[in-house]
């Protein structure tokens, strides 16, 4: 179970990812959000946080647009 230091820290990587997302999208934080939410890239994240976290910001960008499509997303 995450402490609320390890809550805060997880939210605050998971809306800087959201930003950069839709900075490369051409979107806002609100599409951004609603996109990763609709095919699955934030749950993606939010499972395998303890990964994605250690990765470079453009490289989990690219890596989970690709999930998104694989998942009816469009953006490319």
């Amino acid at each position: 179970m995450e402490n609320a230091k390890e809550t805060e820290g997880k939210l605050e990587w998971i809306v800087v990812f959201v930003l950069e997302f839709g900075r490369r999208y051409g979107l806002s934080m609100k599409q951004a959000f609603n996109y990763l939410s609709r095919y699955k890239g934030i749950d993606f994240i939010s499972r395998h946080f303890d990964y994605v976290h250690t990765q470079s910001f453009p490289s989990m960008v690219q890596d989970i647009s690709e999930y998104c499509q694989r998942h009816g997303g469009e953006l490319s």
